[in-house]
């Protein structure tokens, strides 16, 4: 009897230890199965069974990390002083490497990826980290892109969140930049005058041309005109025959002799022609008075 009660312990003692070799890894994970301390195989996801007591698995995950590195300080080849932070995303790619050949794989990648971090950022100046942001990210994830042979991580992402000056940087270019733009709207506050005055002086002077045009044409109408009416005296009296220069002769001599004033003076030329022009003489009486007229 006590030989029956004896088996069945044992053989509930080894069910019991055999359902305590069951194991199950998640999805995304690998197990790293230990024997006695010492690594002997690795298991994918799914069901599996190790020997208690001899055996222990260790779970590593696969899937993809974020991990965001704290702001910390970095001095610019100009010895500026700026704060950064970044963040990034990384994957186990080698489970056996990731949890054996480091203590900590993740603290060694971040020191790792500070390290070139601070290299890429001591190489430029302040003004040129604070505008390259791009080109820093691209060359930090070039740098650690890959740290499979190492850490057992593969980096997918990285991008520098921030970079910031120090608060006394900052402050001096704020003062700076808002000297710029004082500068800036002086300028252009200068342009805008210049640019009124040149204006205004160009009105002005397209006010004085066209003024002197219209003068010009006005004088050169008028010019036109009398032209015009000495052209058409000059062909109408060259049609005219002697006898209408004769009758004016002799309109021009009878209102002079009506006029006070009857002396006329010629050329000695034409005195033998004196006797031809009729002649008007004033007939007064002793008071004063017209009396008559003879010829």
């Amino acid at each position: 009897m006590m030989l029956k009660i004896l088996l069945g312990v044992i053989v509930v003692l080894i069910i019991a230890y055999i359902c305590c070799g069951f194991r199950i890894v998640p999805q995304n994970n690998e197990g790293l199965v230990e024997t006695l301390g010492k690594y002997s195989k690795t298991v994918k996801a799914g069901f599996i069974f190790i020997w208690p007591l001899f055996q222990r698995i260790r779970k590593v995950p696969l899937a993809l990390q974020p991990l965001e590195i704290s702001k910390y300080s970095i001095i610019t080849k100009d010895n500026a002083e700026i704060t950064t932070s970044l963040t990034l995303n990384y994957l186990v790619t080698d489970s056996y490497r990731y949890f054996y050949n480091n203590t900590d794989s993740v603290e060694s990648m971040v020191q790792l990826i500070r390290g070139h971090l601070r290299d890429i950022i001591g190489r430029m100046d302040l003004n040129s980290a604070l505008g390259s942001t791009k080109e820093i990210n691209d060359q930090l994830f070039t740098a650690t892109g890959d740290l499979t042979n190492i850490y057992g991580i593969k980096v997918v992402r990285v991008n520098v969140d921030e970079l910031l000056p120090s608060p006394e940087i900052q402050r001096a270019m704020d003062k700076q930049l808002t000297a710029d733009r004082e500068k800036t709207a002086a300028i252009a506050k200068a342009e805008g005058e210049a640019r009124t005055i040149e204006m205004t002086t160009k009105a002005k002077n397209d006010a004085l041309v066209a003024t002197a045009k219209a003068n010009a044409q006005a004088v050169k109408t008028q010019a036109d005109a009398d032209a015009y009416r000495v052209q058409k005296m000059q062909d109408a009296l060259s049609k005219a025959g002697e006898g209408y220069f004769r009758n004016q002769s002799l309109d021009s001599f009878n209102q002079l002799a009506q006029g006070p004033n009857n002396l006329i003076v010629v050329g000695k030329d034409e005195m033998t022609d004196l006797g031809k022009v009729p002649a008007l003489k004033k007939v007064w009486d002793a008071s004063g008075q017209k009396d008559s007229t003879e010829e």
